[in-house]
């Protein structure tokens, strides 16, 4: 047993290649559902900060329910991937982009750039968030909408930076603002949607879910805009959560233990110690029952966490355009460039008058300010990871080190960058760059998961058939998409 556990170590250095072998390590048994609640609720937080306050509602204003239909099969096309992402991580204790590395070193590498392109414009949420604010509150007075803009977004990183820095484990930290943002916009959207000026729309709009209303279906109320393509590629995409930020649910299983994740230690772990940024898991021959018995839990707890994330994210959406169809789209209020949440600020001002106004632009700000946050403590795990697996001399330092160095030059960036256009269109560019990764890692998750790892896992892991099928029908359906996206393009050029 022993010399046939060596040479399978062997292999494994042989072939894994730039990351050390895997180490043969015990699955966990399932700690209980409440010590483990809470990257689905992440998940669902960030998915808000995008689609569901700014580009669902956004469609539903100027072109009613004309694309509604389409909001629920894009939010299930995401299950799949959060599926593959996590179970990759459950089963070997790493991060999704450790397992792009062993798939194809440079592979990941281009993927990895991408990625780093792509988030130099994040700090476009802080600013989308604060167009509520500036609008609300005229301080300092006698600025035009966008320097107040920008002032509240300077103010709003300078407090939630810190927060992150000093934070003793940042983890935490993002997990209970997340918490505290999604569960008050929930009630006050609920309470919204249940005044009388609002319910009276139910019916048609209920319709509008389940029916087709655009061409060759019917008539949009307005004109098709050329330049609405990639806002509608945005909306479609980013669902749920969307583009690279889908891989961050593996660092949030991870900062959680989930699976062979529990072997691991935590990036921004006190500098004292030995650092364990590497989680190294193998699995030790043992009893096959045992092995499935834990399996079939840890993977109820995979598919419950990322049900919670995606379907909370449906229903507050389906909220947020219900409010938009009652409330903006008979007025022809349709937010953009400078006031992506001017207009949403009505959403509670049907309950609750001027301080209904006051506390969604309060809400609309701490949940893009949130999405800022968050995805500045998940792309700083990513860059740490990807650094000190990719490049063995990066480890002489310790990954908190990577960590806070690379977060605090990532706000430098964001900070700049988000000075060079309106929220809106550094969002659009954010969300293109983001499709085509989605595109690229999708098929990525399908080779590796269930074509390149199942060789090294215990029979009773290893992946059905069904999770292949529902991931290709994910990555078809966005190959499709691409296509129209382009289409559209053209169409406009012409």
């Amino acid at each position: 047993m022993a010399s046939s556990l060596s040479d399978l170590l062997r292999k494994i250095r042989r072939e894994w290649g730039i990351l050390p072998p895997l180490q043969p390590k015990s699955l966990p048994p399932f700690p209980g559902w409440w010590a483990m609640i809470g990257p689905g609720i992440v998940w669902l937080a960030l998915a808000q900060g995008s689609g569901e306050l700014i580009w669902w509602p956004r469609l539903v204003a100027k072109y009613g329910l004309g694309f509604l239909f389409l909001l629920i099969p894009a939010c299930l096309l995401q299950f799949p991937l959060n599926y593959a992402i996590g179970r990759y991580t459950m089963v070997t204790g790493e991060s999704i982009w450790q397992g792009f590395i062993r798939l194809n070193r440079w592979f990941a590498l281009l993927l990895w750039l991408l990625m780093t392109v792509q988030f130099f414009w994040f700090g476009a949420f802080v600013t989308a968030g604060s167009t509520g604010l500036a609008a609300l509150i005229d301080f300092p007075h006698g600025w035009s909408q966008q320097a107040k803009t920008m002032f509240w977004s300077w103010l709003t990183i300078a407090v939630l930076f810190p927060a992150l820095l000093f934070s003793p484990t940042a983890y935490r930290l993002v997990e209970r603002l997340m918490w505290l943002v999604a569960v008050v916009t929930f009630f006050g959207l609920l309470v919204a949607c249940l005044q009388p000026e609002v319910l009276r729309h139910l019916p048609q709009f209920v319709k509008g879910i389940l029916v087709p209303h655009f061409p060759p279906f019917a008539q949009l109320p307005r004109p098709w805009d050329p330049k609405d393509a990639t806002p509608l590629l945005t909306a479609i995409t980013f669902a749920g959560l969307g583009g690279f930020w889908t891989l961050f649910y593996s660092y949030w299983l991870r900062e959680k233990g989930a699976g062979m994740a529990r072997h691991m230690g935590h990036i921004t772990s006190p500098i004292t110690g030995k650092p364990e940024v590497i989680p190294l898991a193998g699995f030790v021959p043992e009893d096959n029952d045992q092995v499935a018995s834990r399996w079939r839990q840890w993977r109820a707890y995979l598919c419950v966490d990322s049900a919670v994330g995606i379907i909370g994210n449906i229903v507050t959406t389906l909220m947020t355009c219900f409010l938009a169809f009652a409330l903006l789209y008979p007025k022809g209020l349709v937010p953009q460039e400078w006031e992506l949440v001017v207009h949403q600020m009505r959403f509670f001002e049907v309950s609750w008058g001027a301080f209904g106004k006051l506390l969604f632009a309060i809400i609309a700000a701490a949940f893009l300010s949130d999405t800022w946050l968050t995805t500045l403590d998940a792309v700083s795990r990513v860059h740490t990871d990807f650094v000190l697996c990719f490049f063995p001399a990066a480890r002489k330092y310790h990954p908190r080190v990577w960590y806070y160095g690379i977060a605090i030059a990532l706000t430098v960036v964001t900070v700049v960058t988000m000075h060079f256009a309106s929220p809106q269109a550094l969002i659009l560019l954010s969300a293109v760059l983001g499709f085509v990764g989605t595109v690229i890692f999708t098929g990525a998750l399908l080779v590796l998961n269930y074509f390149w790892l199942p060789r090294w896992l215990p029979e009773p892991i290893r992946p059905r058939p069904i999770g292949a099928v529902a991931l290709s029908t994910s990555w078809l359906a966005y190959l499709l998409l691409a296509c129209v996206y382009l289409w559209l393009q053209v169409s406009a050029i012409r």
